[in-house]
């Protein structure tokens, strides 16, 4: 089973992360990427996708929510260098931020983007009440030839086939399967079960209790819990390709 977002690095899992590691392989999880949200926590990705090279896919990227330091792009550059397997992300837009700047939002995101076209990578992009400017920056730009996924996708049903055109897959959250989600599950009714994928968020986005196999002091959200998520999922969702998608977008 794969989940295609976590933040595994996240210091919320510190004291307890070789113990996680190895309830998510014996749970069934074989591959995940972790993303990386900006310089200060790249080189626990990066010592991450060393320890488990066989479970970790690393992902650098610069989240809509992080300042930008001086030099970011020269040492994300490094990192994508250091790790040929790598991905870019987590980056985006989001609105949902107190005093957001949509414009420097867009300067950062849009120069990612440019890496990721120019050298074909996975990218993961976060989204959050900023789909119009994020369709200008995709429509008006090259995209990676392999595709670029959503995470926890929150747009419209309305916006799928657009964005599947562009290339887009689709990463279903198990926060989703909270009864107050049920029009984000109706949402991913209409996406194809070609460009659909599961992910954890973890340490966030909690699935309901009745789905939690992995509970956690703090609330927070074991990635083993992928297991439980996908099995909910597929009583209403086509998951059979979820794996193979994985492998196409991540792995080919």
């Amino acid at each position: 089973m794969t989940d295609a977002h976590n933040h595994l690095q996240d210091a919320r899992f510190d004291s307890i992360r070789e113990t996680v590691v190895t309830e998510m392989l014996e749970a069934g999880v074989t591959r995940c990427v972790v993303n990386g949200t900006c310089p200060d926590d790249w080189p626990k990705v990066a010592e991450l996708a060393k320890q488990y090279p066989d479970l970790v896919i690393p992902s650098f990227g610069l989240h809509p929510w992080k300042k930008p330091a001086d030099g970011w792009k020269e040492q994300l550059l490094y990192y994508l260098d250091a790790f040929p397997n790598s991905c870019l992300g987590e980056c985006g837009l989001d609105r949902w931020i107190k005093d957001y700047d949509i414009d420097l939002q867009t300067e950062i995101f849009t120069a990612q983007l440019e890496i990721a076209t120019e050298r074909n990578l996975p990218l993961t992009i976060h989204c959050l009440k900023a789909w119009g400017p994020l369709i200008d920056v995709l429509e008006s730009h090259e995209l990676p030839k392999r595709g670029f996924l959503l995470h926890s996708y929150g747009g419209s049903a309305e916006l799928i086939p657009r964005l599947t055109k562009l290339g887009a897959y689709f990463s279903f959250s198990g926060y989703f399967l909270h009864p107050k989600k049920a029009k984000v599950l109706d949402v991913f009714r209409e996406v194809p079960s070609d460009r659909l994928l599961m992910e954890t968020d973890a340490p966030d986005m909690l699935p309901p209790e009745n789905i939690i196999t992995h509970p956690l002091s703090d609330e927070l959200n074991h990635p083993a819990n992928l297991i439980a998520i996908m099995e909910a999922a597929s009583k209403t969702l086509d998951t059979s390709l979820v794996n193979s998608n994985f492998e196409t977008l991540f792995e080919s």
